[in-house]
């Protein structure tokens, strides 16, 4: 069963718990009443009820920033699907967790919240579920700044600092257009431009170690959301280049 199919089917539900396992009876119905009652359909594996946690957040979150600007374009909806590979089968389900979530009459903290202590020890897996958010809020070619406040607050939320959430905004909103020349190299690698050459390379490593899909995939992130993290790999590849050929490193 693919992950949307185990977050729609309402399974894990009680594992997860919170505004999150809630949410999730809300829309799942009956196969959530089931459950409740005693059905086998529940996550023995915490990684997979992390991995159902962290698809119904960025279902959830996406709805909740929607409502940030007032307005979910086409652009947005689409990004949705293109990035996330929801299968045919299962885009009406997404749907209506998407649906119920705008919904909603809480706000979208107490949903950061419990992913953000669900992941406390997992930072770069709460990194990815930023990237997807922000890939997002700008598929329609700028980000609202009602969305750079739900985005900004969210990621204080998660325990990101002003200046780490700078330098996820240098990765994310410098991949498209005028902004991609301005995002500066080293705020993406998160270093000063005074660092050592040795610095900078151990730097780079550390992130690609933590940044590998494998390695997420391992820390609760689904494997559904390989694109998410093969983005923001490909912008610490991009901002290493231009730092080599900079200081002329080999």
């Amino acid at each position: 069963m693919s992950i949307w199919g185990k977050v729609i089917g309402g399974v894990g539900g009680f594992a997860i718990g919170g505004p999150l396992g809630a949410i999730m009876g809300a829309v799942a119905g009956h196969a959530y009443d089931k459950m409740k009652a005693g059905g086998s359909e529940t996550f023995t594996d915490d990684n997979a009820a992390r991995q159902v946690a962290f698809t119904t957040a960025i279902i959830v979150l996406s709805a909740k920033m929607a409502k940030a600007d007032g307005q979910v374009t086409r652009d947005e909806v689409d990004a949705f699907k293109q990035l996330f590979s929801i299968p045919p089968d299962e885009m009406k389900n997404v749907g209506r967790l998407f649906d119920e979530a705008k919904r909603d009459s809480k706000g979208f903290e107490p949903y950061a919240e419990q992913i953000s202590m669900l992941f406390a020890h997992e930072p770069m897996v709460l990194e990815e579920l930023m990237g997807g958010l922000f890939h997002i809020a700008r598929a329609d070619g700028s980000i609202h700044p009602e969305e750079q406040k739900f985005l900004r607050k969210t990621a204080l939320i998660f325990g990101f600092t002003e200046t780490e959430f700078e330098r996820l905004k240098a990765i994310h909103m410098g991949q498209a257009g005028r902004e991609k020349k301005e995002a500066d190299p080293y705020q993406v690698l998160g270093m000063s431009r005074d660092v050592s050459d040795t610095e900078v390379k151990k730097a780079y490593r550390k992130l690609i170690r933590e940044n590998h899909p494998d390695t997420l995939i391992a820390k609760g992130m689904p494997q559904e959301f390989i694109d998410v993290a093969n983005e923001k790999m490909a912008a610490i590849n991009a901002a290493y280049d231009l730092i080599e050929k900079e200081r002329g490193l080999k």
